[in-house]
């Protein structure tokens, strides 16, 4: 069945969707100042590479946000959650010091205090994470199962639109004025997220009392309880599951460690830079993002996991192929449109799919185990990417990246499926119920 303009509109006019594309805006605008933009800001004040790798590792506070998820899921802050509730008082926390350490971020400055300037990134990451756990949670909490694609399309599209400013906006202000402008600049543009936080309503969520009866009881609830659930529910194919969220991205997040540097290394300036793979990138993601927000409506999760992992994985290909030519700024249009298309169409695939593993009752505690998962590989191997591109260069790095995406389009596929294989038995199961009622 085609895909109609009714479709796109009733999926993606809901209010619950705008309001997850100004908290997807909030959550994407801190990632890249401390992931590309920081590698962008580091490499033209002349860090080297390697120590630019191993600046990614800040990055690696999203991926074990976890540790810290049980906390925020059930700790109810003193005096702001009477007037914001529980997710509402966490973000506004959160959103408060992303800007807090930015703006000393910029005070500081990485040349001569490359170590403090370390510390204040990982607070930047440490409050960037709390806000995701905090936002994931909402999301899922805020609308049924049936509206998780459109609502991670809006969240992706919001996310993606503060990728641009955090991108290509960062860049216009470095260029023409200095990265610590830049970087007061995204300060003042989280403000859209502790506006959005204010003005929202909190959602409905089961009572939880933090420590009502002993810390023994609270760790086991909290803490315990997720982990437990989610085995209990899933069975032999739980530890299969964890294993294909933890691969499924790997791919692109190492890759993306040295886009940035790539660019620059190539030869291209930093405004260009910002038109060809921020500005005109960025429409390509959100097209990638809607495409796959409406396939999922129309066609379920699984199917599309398998295209979208398929088309991560080639566009690094054109990377590699890219680096072993003669710097263009088309075929850098063209390369940067396959990967940003793919990206955003397997980004709101994959969250979906994330969103109809989480249980109600411990949504914030499970998701963020999920996307904890997701990022962690990459995050680790990324630190490396320095290291490869200096003793095997750019051409070799892409190639490796591409096929680090091999085995998620191969458990892709398993997921498929053992989805279909849960539907038959499904069917199966009603049609042998409807048979007995008949016969009594």
């Amino acid at each position: 069945m085609w895909i109609t303009l009714r479709d796109a509109w009733l999926a993606y006019s809901q209010p619950r969707v705008l309001i997850m594309l100004l908290f997807g805006f909030s959550a994407g605008l801190p990632f890249l100042l401390v992931f590309s933009t920081l590698s962008a800001w580091l490499r033209d004040v002349g860090i080297e590479r390697a120590t630019i790798g191993y600046f990614s590792w800040v990055g690696i506070l999203f991926s074990i946000k976890v540790l810290w998820s049980p906390v925020v899921d059930q700790l109810r802050l003193p005096f702001l959650n009477r007037w914001l509730g529980q997710r509402r008082s966490w973000l506004l926390l959160a959103q408060a010091g992303i800007i807090t350490a930015l703006l000393l971020m910029t005070a500081t400055g990485p040349v001569g205090h490359l170590e403090r300037f370390a510390w204040l990134a990982l607070l930047v990451a440490f409050c960037s994470a709390t806000q995701d756990i905090c936002v994931d949670a909402y999301r899922i909490e805020s609308a049924p199962e049936e509206l998780q694609g459109a609502m991670a399309a809006g969240y992706i599209f919001g996310y993606r639109l503060a990728l641009l400013v955090a991108g290509a906006g960062a860049f216009y202000l470095a260029e023409y004025w200095s990265w610590a402008i830049a970087y007061q600049g995204m300060a003042v543009c989280m403000l859209v997220g502790i506006v959005t936080t204010l003005l929202v309503r909190e959602p409905d969520i089961p009572s939880r009392e933090f420590l009502s009866h002993g810390v023994a009881a609270w760790l086991h609830q909290s803490v315990a309880m997720p982990f437990i659930e989610f085995f209990n529910r899933f069975g032999r194919h739980a530890a299969v599951l964890l294993l294909f969220i933890s691969i499924y991205r790997i791919s692109d997040i190492t890759m993306g460690v040295m886009a940035n540097p790539f660019y620059l290394d190539m030869g291209f300036a930093k405004d260009e830079i910002a038109n060809v793979a921020k500005v005109f990138g960025f429409f390509m993601t959100i097209a990638g993002s809607a495409i796959g927000g409406i396939v999922v409506v129309r066609y379920g999760i699984a199917r599309p996991l398998i295209v979208g992992a398929a088309m991560v994985a080639a566009t690094n290909v054109l990377f590699a192929i890219m680096a072993a030519s003669t710097p263009n700024l088309t075929w850098l249009a063209a390369v940067i449109s396959a990967d940003n298309l793919s990206a955003g169409f397997a980004n709101v695939c994959f969250i979906a799919y994330l969103s109809s593993l989480t249980s109600r009752q411990f949504t914030a505690t499970q998701y963020a185990l999920f996307s904890s998962l997701m990022t962690l590989p990459g995050k680790f191997i990324g630190g490396y990417s320095g290291e490869v591109v200096d003793q095997f260069g750019y051409p070799i790095f892409f190639s490796y990246a591409a096929i680090l995406g091999v085995p998620a389009v191969l458990l892709s596929w398993y997921v498929w499926r053992r989805s279909e294989e849960s539907s038959i038995a499904t069917h199966v199961d009603s049609t042998t119920d409807d048979d007995h009622s008949l016969r009594h």
